[in-house]
């Protein structure tokens, strides 16, 4: 997971963050739509510089940074959350909005450790939390209502305490 930070936060042609580093503030067509050294590239007629096609970062960004992704049952009824911390980043926020109402995701890390995290479940959903803390702290833990401990396991190539949710909000201190 550590290298797909990498690949994120790179700043050189091609990156996903060169074309911010020209002024770009939404995703380009193609990688060379604009480089220093070649401009436009004389190929205008394939520019768009608000382009899904190379978006694909964004799904990353969901399901592995803020680690919402669907379960098994359709529409979200029921869902994943594992969030991944990596990179330089020391915290990341975002929702998704499901047939069942908006999911939200949050965490806050530091020295490549998650140190707290936040979660919105729907009404009439529950969310499996995998959190990449070690058994001791996760038996350690007060936990508020509607969170319940289920065990270890290696989830995402992450060894992650299990914890199963009900609708609700919950924050989590992780010191």
């Amino acid at each position: 997971m550590e290298d797909a930070y990498k690949l994120f936060e790179q700043t050189d042609y091609t990156s996903w963050l060169y074309p911010v580093t020209q002024g770009a503030t939404s995703v380009w067509e193609r990688w060379n739509s604009y480089t220093v050294e070649g401009g436009f590239n004389g190929n205008n007629a394939m520019n768009s510089f608000n382009h899904f096609s190379l978006a694909a970062v964004t799904e990353w960004m969901m399901a592995y940074q803020l680690g919402i992704a669907p379960g098994e049952e359709a529409g979200y009824k029921s869902f994943i959350l594992q969030p991944t911390v990596g990179g330089s980043f020391t915290e990341a926020s975002g929702s998704f909005e499901s047939d069942y109402g908006t999911i939200a995701s949050s965490w806050t890390a530091q020295d490549g450790a998650i140190t707290g995290y936040r979660a919105t479940v729907p009404a009439n959903t529950t969310a499996t939390l995998y959190l990449p803390i070690p058994e001791a702290q996760a038996q350690a833990m007060e936990l508020p209502e509607g969170m319940t401990f289920l065990g270890m396991e290696t989830h995402n190539h992450q060894e992650c305490a299990v914890f199963a949710l009900l609708s609700g909000s919950y924050e989590i201190a992780l010191n």
